[in-house]
């Protein structure tokens, strides 16, 4: 979120200060602008539907980036040079993205009946993101290269339904599965998932973890190497050597972030042909930066699931009368706390501490150090709600599903990372109950600056399906990692991370041609369409009084990728605020005409009371010639409004509007092109 003082970055003019909203005069008409300072208190106004030219700077904690200056070439100058330094290191990442669209591996066949019937039985409906990750990861098995596909989604949005999809599609063609997941406790619970999805078919699902005895642990991995089990699932165990698999042909892993990136590469070195599904709430850095730049598939499920609320999340210094008060109200509803200390030697210190406060509540210890017996039996009672609070260490952190638990209290939350935080809270709020996490700190004074960012982040981000954001402001803070080397980090402190992104998009798409493809689908980028309109355009302040917020829905608009998505935010604001005003309708009018114009080629519109003139792409009627103007001509025709067709320099039709829009030139003129699609 935007705040005045904030430092931004724009595409064309670079860094400069955030003054926020200001309403100017545009032929006599109100428009609201980004205010930005540069060098010499020089100023410059961005219209709203120009704002995706600006970002918050974002780079590696503690850089204070230099203010540009206007009017100046240093700033066109920094960016070329960036771009050519990264191209140097595009071309090796080109390279091994190739060398793996390269390699041989093994075509899925097309989904049988028996998986649509699977799919049937899901007993939620699934969200439209579910439906095109689930697509995407289809399309990348049934071709002949290895999948590597990252899979983000918050938790609870349905990662696991995708994973337990792809599974039973490789079994149905005779491959074996390895599912890795980072804890015991969470390789039982996805045991007893796909168990419990795949009973009605003749599929053997099998769990290698410390909670089996020795001598199950040597029959399972002769089951798995001899071809008896089809998916195998399992912690760190599964990267034995003396698991060899008789045929794997996908491999799952689940919350990637908790392996190091040896223990991810093991299977895929012995098994360079086997499809990779990866999932995760909060990638790594180093994952999202690769993702970002095209070496890895990625699709985000940001969609929650129906019901779903956000989670309540509060910053509190260590209170026993707030706990108190925390645990007996969600005592009272009949839910259950997790309480998060993650230190084992001083644990059931802090659980006799809660017994004291709380006397009247049933408490019970989890950790990692426990015996595999006593901590099943732990974790069994407090399912079967014989428990009301669980004191327990992050054990509880990965994919751990208990829908009575709403209230979720982190001891010494500065402690912990931001995804592990993120993680953490998503224990809970899994049903459609308002659930609460308590983040609890030391005095702000003993809090170091970063610790204290992170925890900020989640108490900023409670909205649902926050997850990637909270991993790109991860990626803020600690920076990409070494993937990039020093000189880079140099590069992303002087331009900011999303420009910089952009930068290396560009000149991965340039390297690979994809550039040139990408032009073809689309005529021109909606927000590439100059709109000029003699009229109000904006959401007035007396419409919502909060500038922050009004900046969220202008950003929110811009970004919309469809009509549709336009339309719905229409629809939020009517139902938050009440009646559009004439601005805010000229504005949602005006988005629209982008959209409409990209896709006809139009590269400018100018409407004023009595005259409407569309020009079209220069360089399309150059390249296509007579063809191209044939095309416009027929385009034309379509419509029954009298129109002047105008084949100059630049193609134009112009359309009079005199008694024909009833004062509403504006949506007049996107029916009348929408006519022409």
């Amino acid at each position: 979120m935007l705040r005045r003082g904030d430092f931004v970055v724009h595409n064309d003019f670079g860094i400069g200060i955030f003054l926020g909203l200001k309403k100017i005069q545009i032929g006599g008409h109100e428009r609201e602008c980004i205010e930005i300072e540069y060098q010499n208190k020089d100023v410059v106004y961005v219209p709203l539907d120009r704002m995706m030219s600006v970002q918050k700077y974002s780079a590696k904690e503690g850089v204070v980036p230099t203010i540009s200056k206007l009017g100046g070439t240093d700033w066109d100058r920094l960016k070329k040079r960036t771009k050519k330094k990264i191209k140097n290191i595009a071309k090796d990442l080109i390279a091994i993205y190739a060398a793996r669209k390269a390699s041989p591996g093994f075509a899925f066949s097309k989904d049988t009946l028996w998986q649509k019937e699977l799919e049937a039985s899901f007993p939620y409906e699934d969200t439209p993101d579910q439906v095109q990750a689930t697509q995407a990861i289809k399309a990348d098995m049934e071709t002949d290269r290895p999948m590597d596909r990252l899979i983000c989604g918050d938790v609870g949005f349905g990662k696991t339904e995708l994973a337990i999809r792809a599974a039973f599609k490789a079994v149905n063609d005779s491959k074996q599965v390895a599912v890795l997941a980072p804890t015991t406790v969470l390789a039982q619970q996805h045991f007893r998932t796909f168990k419990q999805r795949l009973a009605n078919y003749p599929i053997q699902v099998e769990v290698l973890s410390r909670f089996k005895s020795k001598s199950e642990q040597i029959k399972i991995i002769q089951n798995v190497n001899n071809g008896a089990i089809d998916i195998i699932i399992g912690t760190h165990k599964i990267l034995s050597n003396n698991l060899k698999f008789n045929n794997l042909g996908l491999l799952i892993i689940d919350e990637e972030q908790r392996f190091g990136v040896r223990q991810k590469e093991r299977l895929k070195q012995h098994h360079t042909a086997v499809d990779t599904l990866t999932l995760t709430a909060t990638p790594i850095p180093r994952t999202l930066h690769m993702s970002l730049m095209g070496a890895r598939d990625m699709s985000n499920i940001n969609t929650p699931p129906k019901d779903r609320l956000p989670i309540i999340t509060e910053v509190i210094e260590f209170d026993e009368d707030i706990i108190r008060d925390a645990i007996i109200r969600e005592m009272q509803r009949g839910g259950q706390v997790f309480y998060v200390y993650n230190r084992v030697k001083s644990i059931e210190t802090a659980a006799n501490m809660l017994r004291r406060i709380v006397p009247e509540a049933r408490i019970a210890v989890a950790h990692g150090q426990m015996y595999e017996a006593g901590l099943q039996r732990v974790m069994l009672r407090f399912l079967d709600k014989q428990f009301d609070v669980l004191v327990c260490t992050t054990i509880i952190e990965n994919g751990l599903d208990i829908p009575n638990v709403n209230t979720i209290i982190i001891h010494r939350a500065d402690r912990f990372g931001l995804a592990d935080l993120y993680q953490l809270r998503g224990r809970v709020g899994r049903t459609n109950q308002h659930a609460f996490a308590y983040l609890v700190v030391p005095h702000i004074s003993r809090i170091n600056n970063t610790a204290l960012k992170r925890v900020q982040t989640i108490e900023e981000f409670t909205d649902l399906g926050s997850g990637f954001q909270i991993a790109m402001r991860d990626l803020e803070i600690r920076g990409a990692g070494n993937l990039l080397g020093a000189e880079q980090s140099g590069f992303i402190a002087a331009l900011g991370f999303h420009l910089y992104c952009k930068i290396l998009d560009e000149a991965v798409k340039e390297l690979t041609g994809d550039a040139a493809a990408e032009q073809k689908e689309t005529l021109i980028d909606p927000m590439d369409v100059q709109v000029d309109v003699d009229t109000d355009v904006f959401i007035p302040d007396n419409y919502i009084n909060r500038g922050d917020l009004r900046l969220d829905f202008y950003r929110r608009l811009v970004d919309a990728q469809d009509l549709f998505e336009i339309e719905k935010i229409a629809e939020e604001l009517r139902d938050r605020f009440g009646k559009l005003p004439s601005p805010v309708k000229n504005l949602l009018n005006v988005l629209s005409l982008k959209f409409i114009s990209s896709k006809l080629g139009i590269s400018k519109l100018s409407l004023d009371d009595v005259r409407f003139q569309a020009e079209f792409v220069p360089e399309i009627y150059e390249l296509k010639g007579r063809e191209f103007k044939r095309w416009v001509g027929s385009l034309v025709e379509k419509s029954t409004a009298p129109f002047e067709f105008v084949p100059q320099d630049i193609l134009k039709i112009r359309l009079n509007l005199t008694s024909r829009t009833n004062g509403n030139e504006l949506e007049f003129i996107k029916n009348f092109l929408q006519s022409l699609l």
